[in-house]
């Protein structure tokens, strides 16, 4: 069989050898992750057709408000995710707290914990600007056969054991990594079924695209502000191309492909960034890292951060290697 011709299901069972923990239940995992994005590719697509558009009247605990996609979203990732029994804790950026996951015959048995964004990028739902799932594990660090605890999930970075999202585009597109490369699945909605169609991903060493919003010019530091002038300034292979989405997923999708730098630093309105460590950082990190590309909150490795929160934010610097190597000079000299 040809490898673009492969399911994520025969994926998945013919590596998940490779993995260290190779148990079958991250595979089981892994699938409960791809049932609920086919069900959440169905909805997004189904936008302006039914009442899903708009916002749910709610606020998250991030104190956003939320839209009625990103409630069916989450709703729909957590159910998967319970009905499987595959998980004893779910942390979700739209809930204020934890989730403890009981199974009926196996009190606390499982090892897994799974962090999720369950929709990115929500504000670009109403004008039909692509959007995505992000999801993050980890083995729980607490005696399996007790409840789950805040411990497990404040993780950092390096200890996740798998790490993936889903964009929701011109095409589906589910993309993750246990280690071992990352590889990307494009969803044939004809017979719902992800196909292998992007083997080995991997971030050209530099680019030409730099991604941040421009409008927060002002409010950021003076080596964020260089940065850019350096990306704009004509001379050698620049100016760069500045591509904004606005949605994580996308922007790091399109900069994996193409090459470039995703920035959401710190600023004066938002001292410690936009982006949640757990949710969104940690996952992109592993992802770049795995895809010989690099993250970092300008200073530092993403992945060694030490989280005290469940919705602790940093900044946020993760692309093509090269790029961001440059783009920390310029924080080192004006922080």
């Amino acid at each position: 069989m040809d490898k673009k011709n492969k399911t994520l299901g025969e994926f998945i069972i013919e590596h998940q050898t490779a993995f260290q923990y190779s148990s079958g239940e991250l595979s089981k995992l892994i699938n409960a992750i791809r049932l609920a994005a086919k069900v959440v590719n169905h909805e997004v697509n189904k936008a302006g057709l039914v009442d899903i558009l708009g916002a749910a009247g709610d606020t998250n605990i991030q104190g956003e408000n939320q839209q009625k996609l990103d409630v069916l979203a989450n709703e729909k990732f957590i159910q998967a995710l319970k009905n499987r029994e595959i998980v004893c804790g779910i942390a979700s950026e739209e809930e204020d707290d934890f989730i403890s996951v009981n199974s009926n015959d196996k009190q606390n048995q499982n090892k897994y914990v799974v962090l999720i964004d369950p929709l990115d990028g929500s504000s670009n739902i109403d004008v039909n600007v692509s959007v995505g799932t992000i999801f993050s594990i980890y083995r729980r660090i607490t005696p399996v056969g007790t409840p789950v605890t805040i411990e497990d999930f404040l993780q950092p970075g390096k200890n996740q054991v798998a790490a993936g999202y889903i964009v929701y585009g011109t095409s589906t597109m589910l993309v993750y990594t246990t280690g071992n490369g990352v590889n990307g699945f494009t969803l044939n909605p004809a017979i719902g079924t992800f196909y292998l169609s992007h083997p080995n991903m991997e971030f050209p060493e530099t680019g030409k695209i730099y991604s941040v919003n421009e409008g927060n010019y002002i409010h950021f530091p003076q080596g964020v502000k260089d940065y850019i002038k350096y990306c704009q300034k004509e001379e050698d292979d620049r100016p760069y191309t500045s591509r904004y989405i606005g949605s994580l997923v996308s922007d790091f999708h399109r900069n994996m492909i193409k090459g470039g730098i995703y920035m959401y630093p710190k600023s004066s309105v938002a001292q410690n960034g936009k982006l949640r460590l757990l949710y969104e950082c940690n996952p992109m990190a592993y992802l770049a890292e795995q895809a010989n590309g690099k993250a970092s909150d300008g200073y530092r490795r993403i992945m060694e951060i030490e989280p005290s929160e469940l919705h602790e934010r940093v900044p946020f610097f993760c692309g093509s290697r090269k790029m961001v190597e440059k783009a920390e000079e310029f924080m080192a000299l004006k922080p």
